[in-house]
């Protein structure tokens, strides 16, 4: 198949431009090369008569029309978004202004391209979204009738860009398709999220910040096996469902921080526990969501997708490949990109 993705040069959407180049498939990747992304995850396929870049925003509609009648793709995949939450507390017009105005565009130029016949009968767009639309969740699992309870900037983003592309189905017969997903983790990731901070504070001997008790619990799944599923959707899913991606693998942030510190430990021979003795407990982030967990029956069910990796190995693979990025994690501290805590905002009044 054509696969158009928009923010194939971040963390997940590499994962799934790689995994679908290595597939067959022809892709065009547009991004806007924001701080997060790096051309460098996709040094595999760069070269790749299949896979063609485009340097383009999202919010730029003539652009992403251009980019539709001219490639004319079966799939779109949109991972194009800002998706760090305590940057979103920060600053959250970059939120709303990408994850909700840049997939209005992308609705409207996919629309367009297609009443017009530039794009085939068969065309689909894919929004990739996130678990964190659900909110906080006691016990259970969230599923595709969960209701939306979003806690942060920038979870209401996502739930907002949501349901714009349920209102395009339902309105104009629009052929989208929703998917949500638990936390992704391994290579390639910003060093901003919880697991390559961990890694990387670990390898510095600097404290490792956990927020609040530690015990907010967490479904993780490997990028990997999320993009699997992605491609598992473009190919099966059916136009206005969503479906829900889990991994199986469900933690408190306290515990995954003390395996991921063990691993490294282990990785670099260390006394087992000295990188435990730098977790500090910090004050929790304004908002912050209790519990996470996926069924993700759905998807198993009428598709056939699992979870391939489990938690264990995962994190074995995510640590060994991030101790070998040393240079590039010190380089990203050095110029002020990585390492400070963020989303330290009070809520009015406090």
């Amino acid at each position: 198949m054509k696969l158009f993705v928009t923010g194939g040069a971040g963390f997940i959407g590499s994962a799934l431009v790689r995994r679908a180049i290595r597939a067959g498939h022809h892709v065009l990747n547009a991004d806007k090369l924001t701080y997060s992304s790096n051309l460098e995850s996709l040094g595999d396929v760069d070269a790749n008569a299949r896979y063609d870049f485009l340097q383009a925003d999202i919010c730029d509609g003539a652009a992403m029309r251009r980019a539709l009648e001219d490639f004319q793709p079966d799939i779109l995949f949109n991972l194009a978004a800002e998706t760090h939450v305590d940057r979103s507390i920060d600053g959250s017009d970059v939120f709303i202004r990408t994850n909700i105005n840049g997939v209005h565009t992308l609705l409207e130029a996919s629309r367009s391209a297609l009443s017009n016949g530039h794009l085939p009968s068969a065309f689909r767009f894919i929004q990739v979204s996130t678990d964190e639309v659900f909110g906080s969740i006691e016990e259970g699992c969230f599923n595709e009738a969960s209701s939306y309870r979003p806690s942060s900037p920038y979870s209401a983003s996502k739930a907002s860009a949501d349901m714009l592309v349920r209102a395009w189905h339902r309105t104009y017969g629009f052929p989208g398709i929703i998917t949500n997903c638990s936390n992704n983790y391994g290579p390639w990731q910003f060093p901003e999220k919880f697991i390559p901070t961990i890694i990387m504070k670990a390898l510095r001997g600097e404290a490792i910040p956990v927020y609040g008790d530690g015990q907010q619990v967490r479904d993780w799944l490997f990028v990997d096996d999320h993009a699997e599923a992605l491609l598992q959707v473009s190919q099966a899913g059916r136009s206005g469902e969503m479906y829900c991606i889990g991994g199986d693998a469900t933690t408190t942030n306290l515990d995954l921080a003390c395996m991921v510190c063990d691993l490294v430990d282990d990785s670099l021979g260390r006394t087992t526990g000295e990188s435990r003795r730098l977790i500090e407990m910090v004050t929790d982030r304004p908002g912050h969501d209790r519990r996470y967990a996926i069924d993700h029956a759905k998807i198993s069910r009428e598709l056939g997708w699992q979870p391939a990796c489990d938690l264990a190995q995962g994190l074995a693979l995510t640590v060994a490949w991030y101790l070998e990025q040393e240079d590039w994690l010190s380089s990203l501290v050095s110029d002020g990109r990585a390492g400070e805590r963020l989303g330290l905002m009070q809520r009015e009044g406090q």
